[in-house]
């Protein structure tokens, strides 16, 4: 194969519709290819990916349905691409179907609480772009996450609806509210901000912030909270990319853009970054986040699990039996799906979506 490098520069920050035609068909043909090698993935291993690692695949779903009705039927190799997107939809139902029937059996009462969200119709996809702002970045943040599992899935399905049988949805409760608008979080907690708040929107939620009584937080909408996690979020993927990826960051890296992306923040689509993507992706089974020297750790931490019940290992992570990482696999084939959306949106000002 083509070296990637001498396609296109991996250091260039320039937006999209920089690309030229012809590099940005290169681009797009990396990414189809990426997802295609990730959906083999997931057609091996749907019995054994964890509910958060089939949420990702969905919102890749619905990222490629809407790229499907909006291509630009410009040439024919802009053509064959959609066609190539379309067999990998088709490629991908068949799978669900199956992730989902066994996520079913094995945790029956965790997938009952998000079930709403296994269907690639909750995902919203944006339909006009912004951007972060840096003076929005905290001036410190704490050093530990500042949320519990516990209590974030509790949040989320009293929002769904599913904390009781046929419970009443968009319930915010004050330790909810209080929790889900708390400044100066870190990583995993302020992602998990910034997905209440997106689930909210996507479930037809209104006014999450009712009730809340500060005065100093009086003129804040959802749209704010979400800009204030977003930019947050893009100083956390800076710091990481200035210290270097490591196995420790590189998750965290990819569900920001993952998420960002999918809340219509289109600076974190950066072509450097989707670089960084691909490349971690594993030639032989097509999945990400795989590696030996970690593996020995995680099966430790796997055993601790099952040894002590209660006390929760990082429920997003499942190491699969080839070695993969559910999570990273999940955010990976996501944030790509949101990469393809992008740049075809910005690809043709003239385009008219398909119907």
């Amino acid at each position: 194969t083509v070296d990637r490098k001498l396609r296109y520069p991996l250091t260039s920050h320039l937006p999209p519709p920089a690309l030229t035609t012809s590099s940005l068909r290169f681009v797009i043909d990396d990414i189809l290819g990426s997802l295609s090698r990730g959906a083999a993935f997931l057609e091996r291993q749907h019995e054994h990916i964890n509910l958060d690692g089939v949420v990702g695949f969905l919102m890749l779903q619905a990222e490629l349905k809407e790229a499907i009705r909006t291509w630009p039927h410009t040439d024919p190799v802009s053509w064959a691409q959609r066609t190539s997107a379309v067999a990998l939809v088709r490629r991908l139902d068949q799978s669900f179907d199956k992730a989902t029937n066994a996520l079913q059996q094995n945790d029956p009462n965790y997938y009952r609480e998000f079930e709403p969200l296994l269907s690639w119709t909750f995902w919203l996809i944006p339909q006009k772009w912004s951007s972060t702002d840096p003076s929005l970045v905290y001036p410190s943040t704490m050093t530990t996450e500042c949320y519990n599992e516990q209590l974030s899935d509790k949040c989320l399905t009293l929002l769904l609806g599913t904390w009781k049988m046929n419970g009443t949805p968009c319930i915010v409760t004050k330790p909810c509210r209080d929790t889900m608008t708390r400044f100066g979080c870190p990583h995993y907690s302020l992602s998990h901000q910034l997905l209440y708040f997106m689930i909210g929107k996507m479930k037809g939620c209104t006014n999450l912030l009712k009730g809340d009584t500060r005065a100093s937080r009086a003129n804040m909408t959802e749209q704010n909270y979400q800009k204030i996690f977003c930019s947050n979020m893009m100083k956390t993927n800076q710091d990481i990319i200035r210290d270097g990826l490591t196995e420790q960051t590189v998750d965290i890296f990819i569900e920001n853009i993952l998420i960002c992306g999918l809340a219509g923040f289109s600076d974190f689509y950066k072509a450097d970054w989707l670089q960084h993507i691909l490349r971690l992706q594993d030639e032989e089974v097509g999945c990400f986040g795989r590696d030996s020297d970690i593996m020995s750790q995680i099966i430790g931490d796997e055993l601790l699990e099952q040894l002590q019940p209660h006390r929760r290992v990082k429920r997003r992570e499942k190491i699969l039996p080839d070695g993969c990482s559910s999570h990273m696999t999940a955010v990976a084939v996501g944030a790509l799906g949101g990469y393809l959306n992008y740049y075809l949106a910005e690809q043709d000002i003239t385009k008219r979506p398909l119907s």
